[in-house]
Parts: structure tokens; C-alpha cells; sequence
């Protein structure tokens, strides 16, 4: 059997938090106010090149869609990952491993609160240039728990797997 780096069988992946719909309401409401100007300038003048311009906006705003539909946040048994990136030069994954975390935070205010949109902060051990910040993240909350309960996890096996080699 395949084990991971702790002497144990492989964590599963576990999706934590994706992109909350206050995310994708700031980028409707931001693009929209744009794409509505647009579209009325193009039902007025009947330009060709303002309705490429008007396509061009469409697609970037279907484009930022998508972009914040592949943000992912997820863990095994290797750490904690961020997952994004819509085309295939931008696709990728970045995060800390667990015994690089510091901690799992998330920010709350009325805001957060209301909306259940959460920002999160994954602190580095060493360096705060490698921390990860995560805004509008679903169930930000629960990731938190969850992230510090593995890590304690984490350290517990590394802990005892020190204690028994010694």
C-alpha cells in the first residue's frame, strides 16, 4: 500500500471552500454597469467596432466567471492547496505543506458575517511573503476548522513517529 510522507496511508482530497456568490455578485454588479453602457452605445450607433469592443468586454466578463468558478481550496495529506486557473497555461496550484503552517484564519466582520463570504489567511511558519490570502471564500469558517484540526493531526503523527524512532 502506497503511503504518504508521515508513514500512513494517503489522506483523500478534501474540498474545503470555493468562491461564495458575494464573489460572483461583485463581478456581475462591476462588469454590468460596464456592459450595460455598452450594449446601450451599441443599440445606438449600429458600429461594427463597438460591437467588437462589446464582445470583447462580454468575454472578459465570462472569462472572470469562469476564472473564480476554478478557485478551489482543498487539503491531503501533504498540506494545504490552492487550485486555479482557467486556461491551460494559467491552470495551477500553490499552498503550504503542514509542517510549514502556521495557522488557518479567517477574517470575520458584519459583512462576512451576513454574506458568508470569508477571507482567508494561511500563515507560514517562516516567512510572511508565502502566506496565502483567499477572499470570499464559501464556508471560510468551516475550512478553518477543519485545516487547523488536520494540522494538529498532522503534527500529533509527526510528533509520534519522532517519539518512537528515538
Amino acid at each position: 500500500m502506497k503511503q504518504n510522507g508521515f508513514g500512513q496511508p494517503p489522506f483523500p482530497v478534501e474540498i474545503l471552500a470555493r468562491k461564495s456568490w458575494a464573489a460572483y455578485l461583485m463581478t456581475t454588479c462591476g462588469w454590468g454597469v460596464l456592459l450595460v453602457l455598452i450594449g446601450m452605445a451599441v443599440l445606438a450607433s449600429r458600429s461594427i467596432g463597438i460591437s467588437l469592443i462589446a464582445s470583447c468586454f462580454l468575454a472578459i466578463y465570462v472569462y472572470a466567471i469562469l476564472l473564480l468558478r476554478s478557485y478551489s481550496l482543498y487539503c491531503d495529506g501533504d498540506g494545504v492547496w490552492v487550485q486555479s486557473g482557467v486556461l491551460p497555461w494559467k491552470k495551477g496550484v500553490y499552498g503550504v505543506k503542514w509542517c510549514d503552517l502556521d495557522a488557518a484564519v479567517y477574517h470575520q466582520g458584519f459583512s462576512s458575517w451576513l454574506l458568508r463570504s470569508y477571507t482567508i489567511q494561511l500563515r507560514h511558519r517562516f516567512t510572511k511573503s508565502a502566506e496565502i490570502l483567499l477572499t470570499h471564500m464559501s464556508c471560510g469558517d468551516k475550512a478553518v476548522a477543519r485545516i487547523n484540526e488536520l494540522h494538529l493531526l498532522m503534527l500529533g503523527r509527526v510528533r509520534a513517529d519522532a517519539d518512537f524512532d528515538g
